[in-house]
């Protein structure tokens, strides 16, 4: 019997309470790798998911975005600390707003030029607003969340500078914008289209091939998102994906499988795709204080960020260590590795996260009894 069954075990008993119509999770825990999928596609489908099968991964995009960076700084094309203006004009003089809940009118030129590290930390001065202010309603229109957008990469430059900055750059960890904007500028300083650099750095190095921008909607399992009542068909959602996107992101815009994503944190894991010294550079704690109270408002004071992917800075659950790190995507879907059980687990479900503090524990909590 495997050792991970009391896993299975939970994931079957979520699809049978219906929690979701189906869910595909893996495991590699001291070099034995497993894989186990339960359920359907939809409710009332009798296709059933498979370990292949391709999900909307949401923002477990980020940390692939992540890699492709510090693969390109490892190659020299631009350094962490590099202003972003020479590749990104739009925001080379940023204004930011007097305080963050100020009128838009109401700014001052920033003191500090955005830099990559920016971008990667998510502390430009931009994302995602959990309060109701004044720059909140003019941000709605850059777009800042699960939906593919609806325009090009230069046109999203055009309107994201249009918007003041609630924040100085590297004052404060913002969620998501900071991942759409490094996306612009992996694209403008490779001078190819961003799948064609996933392609070169990582899917074929890896040789996933169920990792892209897009796949055929018909192929995707459906989307779900909870209501009072239970669940609804998110039907926006999965027609966002039926065509190819105007503006890739690493942000979001990913569709991959449990078997790819699986390889890909470990090839990180492995340093197969970045050296040792920027894997430990990208999963280390790269916040201050002050920068965190963005992920504190978000979702805690018990996790903080690297470059691209969340770090674990407490033990609160028994399945979290210091040290530990990976991300979680708002469609369903978490992916960490912790180094110091020699751990890496992947779940992925169609049903939409309730909030940002969902943890994914009918997955995480059994794996913690059994390694």
């Amino acid at each position: 019997m495997s050792k991970f069954a009391p896993v299975w075990s939970s994931l079957e008993d979520q699809v049978a309470a219906g929690w979701a119509p189906g869910i595909v999770a893996g495991v590699r825990h001291k070099g034995e790798t497993e894989y186990f999928a339960t359920g359907t596609l939809a409710f009332g489908s009798s296709e059933p998911m498979r370990t292949g099968t391709r999900f909307r991964i949401a923002s477990l995009s980020k940390p692939v975005g992540a890699v492709v960076a510090l693969s390109m700084m490892e190659d020299g094309l631009f350094g962490l600390d590099d202003p972003v203006a020479e590749w990104l004009p739009e925001i080379a003089e940023p204004r930011v707003l007097v305080s963050p809940d100020a009128e838009v009118d109401q700014t001052v030129p920033a003191d500090r030029p955005i830099t990559v590290r920016h971008l990667l930390t998510m502390t430009l001065g931009l994302g995602a607003f959990f309060t109701e202010v004044p720059v909140a309603k003019e941000f709605a229109g850059v777009g800042n969340g699960p939906m593919p957008q609806a325009f090009s990469a230069d046109e999203y430059m055009a309107r994201l500078a249009a918007v003041p900055l609630a924040y100085q750059p590297g004052t404060r960890w913002m969620y998501h914008t900071g991942i759409d904007v490094l996306s612009v500028l992996i694209g403008r300083v490779a001078g190819a289209p961003l799948h064609a650099v996933l392609q070169e750095r990582v899917t074929d190095p890896l040789a996933l091939t169920a990792t892209s921008f897009q796949a055929d909607g018909a192929d995707l399992p459906t989307s779900y998102r909870p209501t009072a009542d239970g669940v609804e068909v998110f039907k926006e959602y999965d027609e966002g994906f039926a065509e190819p996107p105007q503006l890739e992101s690493f942000g979001g815009g990913l569709v991959s499988t449990v078997e790819d994503y699986l390889t890909f944190l470990s090839a990180l894991a492995d340093d197969r795709l970045i050296s040792r010294e920027s894997r430990e550079e990208l999963t280390r704690d790269q916040l201050t204080a002050e920068q965190r109270a963005g992920t504190t408002e978000m979702a805690g004071p018990t996790w903080s960020w690297g470059l691209g992917v969340a770090v674990d800075t407490a033990v609160t659950e028994p399945w979290t260590a210091v040290g530990r790190y990976g991300w979680t995507g708002g469609a369903g879907t978490s992916a960490y590795t912790d180094p110091s059980r020699d751990l890496i687990g992947v779940v992925l479900s169609q049903r939409f996260m309730a909030g940002p503090t969902e943890n994914f524990g009918y997955f995480w909590g059994p794996l913690a009894t059994v390694v």
